[in-house]
């Protein structure tokens, strides 16, 4: 239930009486802290400590507004938040709009800023558009978050230097030369140290750097630079704490209202965007970390918004910064174990007690170091890895705007420039399309590279039209969208000139589509994957008689569509188009009656058209350097186990062994089998694979014929075979529990049936017969292989990884996880 709707009137009256004849219930719950969330709240607290007053040094708010934020931050927002694991405070990349904020209209103003942007934040929580708010490119994201780590390097780069910053970037690198010939020499040297202790402190060598390396850099370089400008005396600024008793809080707010209204909308974007992907990153942060010790449940972003407008009105109105979600925290709360929101809370009470009884030792940190780490802290917001992602996205304009926008006019001056530009940017691909002719032997190419819309008729016309009459022609489409316009204007050039006896063939990128009629909307949607009796490319001669059963007409198969109008192509036989909206390489046309192996040619032709151009670079690559797999995947030559796509790897990736059953029979000369060994052989010994695999499957035929197979039977290869699987069976007897063994089983379930449970014993049993070759025994002993179970369950198309570190086997569904783009 969203939490803006109201309880019911009488839900206070219900009364909750317990069952009869059951005990009554138990005194109150008690409040209980995993040990967990302690450890980790102490690494967040550390961590936020010097940040927070860093970061309120830098927008030029009094220090104890850090402080207050930071509370608020993991109190608040920690328990109302949606992102259990998220750590709310102050964050740097509020720094340049607090700044601005603060320069422009005083502290209590922006204090009462935040807390009408946190009545926003609020109402857009109730609203429930947080998914809205993550469609921002994230090239405009990266880009805002670069030009304020940018205007924070700048501004910060003065105090470490021993001065004072400007207002804006402009001035202060107009400024920078100056202060560069008036260096403070202590304000240098404990901040040069400051940046020395970040950088090199998380790379300690050896098991003592392991040790010492879980206390937080930060904390160390400000610790480590407080320590040696107390013990040397140096006279420099340090930081000032005022009593709390003189501590400013919000008034109403002064200043004209359309400035007033633009601050808390730019407050209010910038703390909910950076909080809203700081979640969706926490929640990859989560899935991604091995072992947990407790259920985390996905963030809930309207729950998020709600906690971060109720924590900006609490920080507001007791004299704090803006809040949003902290990235730096956020990572270390998650690497540190937290398995719920008390370590946020925690963290949030922690820096309460030190604002209160820590004051002392506070004010002995230099200003110089604080800076130091605040402009550690926007360097790195610059991230290389956003830069390289954008530039493969062909988002670099944007990216770059948007960061310059921010520098030189503000933050919502340069998001506002970066949406135009995005926006521009996506209606010029829309209308670019590169359409060029080429002969090549007697055969015409027009090649189309883009969508196909009205914008690019004229062009496309004129191209056509530079084909001679009655030429073999071959148009490719490089695309997956194409209007109405550009529909009409392709069809009717192809009934022109295949009238005037030419041909014309129309493949692209997407196997077996084609150019048709407007009224076959049916066209073929086939992938390289796609079964062949699921293909959608052939098309029954005629359309079946009035009063003939539909599926009677068109036969067992499901790839024969309602009729077309035929015309002729290059190859001679009947063409046919498809609807306008998507295009792409067509399948072979063909009739019901062709013979089954027009299956396997028409196959290898949508290879060579659309899939062999693309990976002709990378083969002759291959050709040239020779297979280099890094594993040997073992599994069973059942047609519905396509290794390549279960494991999304390509050419030169596995070396594959399939065979009936998946077996690896035991070495000998008697009961072994020269393929199977000779391939191990080779795989271990020539190509030096680091893993080999055995995969089993769910429906596996071979197991079946295990269960019902007579050993005194007829001796037909099939059977003479599977005697190699007997082992298999003997390990898993009519009572799975009769000998008080574990079975191999999947997580989270039992098996299915006695033939998926053989199945999960057969991978293991087959793994213990790769052990007892030599080969294999060898490398293993000399640490170079290792092997693995996997069970793929065709039905649920999800795949199980053999886990050995329980008693009998644990088949592990292998989760989703983060990758980088």
């Amino acid at each position: 239930m969203s939490a803006c709707v109201p309880a019911r009137a009488d839900s206070a009256r219900t009364k909750h009486v317990h069952p009869p004849h059951s005990p009554p219930p138990g005194g109150p719950r008690r409040f209980r802290v995993a040990g967990a969330d302690v450890s980790a709240s102490i690494a967040v607290f550390l961590i936020a400590l010097p940040l927070s007053l860093g970061i309120a040094l830098a927008t030029g708010a009094p220090l104890q507004a850090g402080l207050v934020a930071a509370a608020v931050g993991g109190i608040v927002a920690g328990r109302i938040g949606g992102c259990p694991l998220q750590v709310s405070g102050p964050a740097a990349g509020l720094t340049v709009v607090t700044a601005d904020l603060i320069q422009q209209y005083g502290w209590r103003t922006t204090c009462a800023i935040t807390v009408f942007a946190g009545i926003a934040q609020l109402g857009l929580g109730c609203l429930r558009v947080a998914r809205t708010a993550l469609a921002v490119s994230p090239a405009i994201v990266h880009g805002m978050l670069a030009g304020i780590g940018v205007t924070i390097a700048v501004a910060q780069l003065h105090i470490v230097l021993g001065g004072t910053p400007q207002s804006s970037v402009p001035d202060n690198l107009v400024a920078l030369p100056a202060q560069l010939a008036n260096l403070h020499p202590a304000d240098v040297a404990v901040s040069v140290l400051t940046l020395t202790l970040l950088l090199l402190w998380p790379r300690l060598p050896g098991r003592a750097g392991d040790i010492l390396g879980k206390l937080p850099a930060a904390l160390i370089a400000v610790g480590g630079a407080t320590a040696v400008a107390a013990l040397t005396g140096l006279r420099l600024p340090k930081v000032d704490l005022p009593s709390w008793s003189s501590h400013a809080l919000a008034s109403l707010p002064e200043g004209p209202v359309l400035g007033l209204v633009a601050a808390v909308l730019t407050t209010t974007l910038v703390c909910s965007v950076q909080s809203l992907l700081g979640a969706v990153a926490v929640d990859k942060l989560v899935a991604a970390r091995p072992a947990l010790t407790g259920r985390v449940k996905r963030s809930d972003l309207d729950r998020e918004l709600l906690g971060q407008g109720a924590a900006n009105i609490v920080s507001g109105s007791l004299g704090g910064l803006p809040i949003a979600g902290v990235a730096v925290r956020s990572s270390a709360n998650v690497a540190a174990g937290a398995v719920s929101r008390n370590s946020t809370m925690l963290h949030g009470v922690l820096v309460v007690i030190a604002a209160l009884l820590l004051v002392p030792a506070l004010e002995l940190i230099p200003l110089a170091s604080l800076a130091a780490l605040v402009m550690s802290v926007g360097l790195k917001m610059v991230s290389l890895n956003h830069i390289r992602t954008v530039t493969r996205h062909r988002e670099v304009l944007v990216y770059a705007v948007t960061t310059c926008g921010v520098v030189f006019l503000g933050v919502l001056e340069g998001v506002v420039l970066g949406i135009a530009v995005a926006v521009g940017v996506a209606l010029h691909r829309l209308t670019r399309t590169r359409i060029t002719h080429d002969d090549v032997e007697g055969v015409h190419h027009v090649h189309v590279r883009g969508q196909l819309t009205f914008l690019a008729v004229p062009r496309l016309s004129r191209v056509l039209h530079q084909v001679p009459h009655g030429a073999d022609a071959v148009v490719e489409l490089d695309g997956s969208f194409m209007d109405h316009a550009a529909y009409e204007t392709l069809q009717d050039w192809q009934k022109t000139h295949t009238a005037q006896g030419g041909s014309v063939d129309i493949t692209g990128r997407r196997p077996g589509t084609r150019i048709s009629e407007p009224a076959e909307v049916d066209g073929c949607r086939c992938r390289p994957w796609t079964p062949w009796r699921n293909h959608q490319c052939e098309r029954p001669s005629k359309a079946p008689a009035p009063g003939t059963d539909r599926r009677a007409a068109s036969g067992s198969s499901t790839r024969e569509s309602p009729a077309t109008t035929p015309g002729p192509n290059a190859s001679g036989t009947s063409g046919e188009s498809s609807a306008p909206g998507a295009y792409g390489a067509p399948g072979a046309t063909g009739t019901t009656d062709q013979p089954r192996g027009h299956e396997l040619a028409r196959g290898i032709s949508a290879f060579h058209r659309n899939t062999a151009p693309l990976m002709r670079r990378e083969l002759a690559r291959l050709a040239r350097e020779g297979q280099q797999p890094s594993q040997l995947f073992l599994t069973c030559a059942d047609s519905r186990v396509v290794t390549s796509m279960i494991t999304s790897s390509g050419p030169g990736d596995l070396f594959v062994v399939r065979n009936v059953g998946n077996f690896v029979p035991l070495p000998g000369e008697e009961s072994g089998d020269d393929s199977v060994a000779a391939a191990i052989e080779y795989a271990v010994d020539v190509l030096k694979v680091r893993s080999i695999t055995v995969c089993g499957h769910s429906g596996c035929g071979a197991m079946q014929a295990l269960l019902g197979a007579d050993p005194a039977g007829a001796r037909t290869p099939l059977q003479r075979w599977l005697r190699h699987g007997l082992p298999s069976l003997e390990r898993v007897p009519a009572d799975a529990a009769e000998d008080g063994r574990e079975r191999p089983r999947l997580a989270g379930r039992a098996p299915a049936d006695a033939a998926e449970r053989l199945c999960l014993a057969n991978v293991v049993q087959q793994l213990e017969h790769l052990r007892a070759h030599e080969s294999v025994a060898r490398a293993l002993g000399a640490g170079d292989l290792e092997l693995q179970g996997m069970y793929f369950h065709v039905g649920e198309a999800q795949s199980y990884l053999l886990s050995e570190d329980t008693e009998g086997g644990v088949f592990e569904l292998v989760r989703e996880t983060n990758l980088t783009a």
